[in-house]
């Protein structure tokens, strides 16, 4: 028989951290409009784990209140002491698109010296689909490490801004092959005839996943 929301909300008020695990799990079989209100609570639970889970499924079921959702997200993005949780709030909020929180997430790039949240955030921005991200995303390409620039080239490519062109062609000839294989889907995605060489190049990459990705790509433009 599945949960009420009655029991699933008493269950996040227990001691015992095994309990409110679980009734994560079960907020799952409940209802977005019952659930929501549950995961909102949830996500200022003591412990990280709570807080991490609640603000994963808030990812899906804010929709059913986004004022609610938007408030608590900023707030968990700028509050929460765990990287983890603020990385996963950044995500949440892009998922929802919820725009309003763009300068939110700028003002955390900014100051957060933590790699986990600046990943998620460069990551998160293509999604969000906010034009001002593009900035971001240009210096997150040229001064981050190799997973932040691959997180930056997808971003841009999901953004569609063709001012990103010029910035991610020298990437044609980058040694991980991982941003090479990157980078030629976002040039699909950004498209344009100044991307066919870059692409044509990247087809006779010698890691057939490059090789591939470029092939596909250059099919369809």
């Amino acid at each position: 028989m599945s949960p009420t929301p009655e029991q699933v909300a008493l269950m996040f008020s227990s001691p015992r951290l095994g309990e409110r695990l679980q009734a994560l799990n079960l907020l799952r079989q409940l209802s977005p409009l019952q659930a929501l209100p549950i995961a909102l609570k949830a996500a200022t639970d003591p412990n990280a784990r709570v807080r991490y889970g609640a603000i994963c499924q808030i990812a899906v079921l804010g929709r059913q209140d986004l004022s609610a959702t938007l408030a608590l997200l900023r707030h968990t993005l700028h509050q929460d002491p765990e990287a983890d949780v603020q990385a996963a709030a950044a995500d949440a909020l892009s998922a929802l698109k919820l725009t309003e929180a763009f300068e939110d997430i700028q003002q955390k790039y900014t100051q957060t010296q933590d790699w986990l949240v600046k990943f998620s955030i460069v990551a998160a921005l293509g999604e969000l689909g906010d034009a001002r991200g593009f900035d971001l995303l240009v210096d997150a390409l040229t001064t981050g490490d190799d997973l932040v620039q691959t997180a930056a080239i997808g971003s841009l490519g999901e953004l569609g801004d063709r001012r990103a062109v010029p910035f991610l062609l020298p990437y044609t000839s980058h040694p991980d092959w991982q941003i090479r294989c990157r980078l030629a889907r976002a040039l699909g995605q950004l498209g344009g005839p100044e991307v066919v060489n870059s692409l044509q190049s990247l087809a006779a990459d010698p890691v057939s996943q490059v090789a591939q990705e470029a092939a596909a790509v250059l099919a369809v433009l």
